[in-house]
């Protein structure tokens, strides 16, 4: 069976959509096995430059969260998104992209096992979601809310919410992420030392 290391050099060496001609560096997903996994959309600039998830401003106002409320640090939960390369100017991925990576993304779900499967913003929980056969209107009708998806051969707990960035460009959200992630807490007991391996 492939590891994480082997599908990291998988999505590094990428060329399935143009976005590899564009790209500094792929982003492959960094982080634990069974433990809560955080989909992102795709890598911004700072995530292009440094190859990791979740490195940029939205990236610290994520780990805040995922210290601060989930009384958690950034290595005891994964971090990944649905598009692993920059599309150019931080433009939304297409669905073309989309679909290219979505193996890559089946694959991290198959490997890491989460204990459930936030996903951060419209595109991911709509991708993900949809592939449940999940109706996706909005991800003010889905977030804060828990729903069992059957993924390739696993069936996650998936729990959309707004993405990090979507709170720093609009503080008005930022309480409404912050109680979604109070709930993430509850859901998950508030520690995850059984889960972690």
């Amino acid at each position: 069976m492939l590891t994480l290391d082997q599908l990291r050099a998988e999505v590094l060496g990428c060329s399935r959509c143009p976005l590899w001609r564009s790209r500094t560096n792929a982003v492959p997903g960094e982080g634990s096995r069974r433990c809560p996994m955080f989909v992102g959309e795709a890598p911004g600039a700072n995530e292009d430059a440094e190859g990791r998830p979740f490195v940029g401003a939205a990236g610290k106002f994520l780990t805040k969260l995922i210290e601060d409320v989930l009384g958690l640090s950034r290595t005891e939960v994964y971090i990944t998104n649905l598009v692993k390369c920059r599309p150019p100017k931080n433009r939304e991925p297409t669905p073309e992209e989309e679909a290219a990576c979505w193996s890559y993304l089946e694959r991290e779900i198959s490997l890491v096992k989460p204990t459930i499967l936030v996903t951060l913003g419209r595109h991911s929980s709509a991708y993900v979601l949809s592939r449940g056969q999940i109706n996706f209107k909005s991800i003010e009708s889905v977030r804060g809310r828990t729903f069992k998806v059957k993924l390739g051969e696993e069936t996650a707990t998936v729990f959309p919410t707004y993405h990090p960035a979507a709170a720093l460009y609009n503080p008005s959200l930022k309480e409404e992420l912050e109680s979604d992630f109070r709930k993430l807490k509850a859901f998950l007991g508030g520690g995850l030392e059984k889960y972690l391996i």
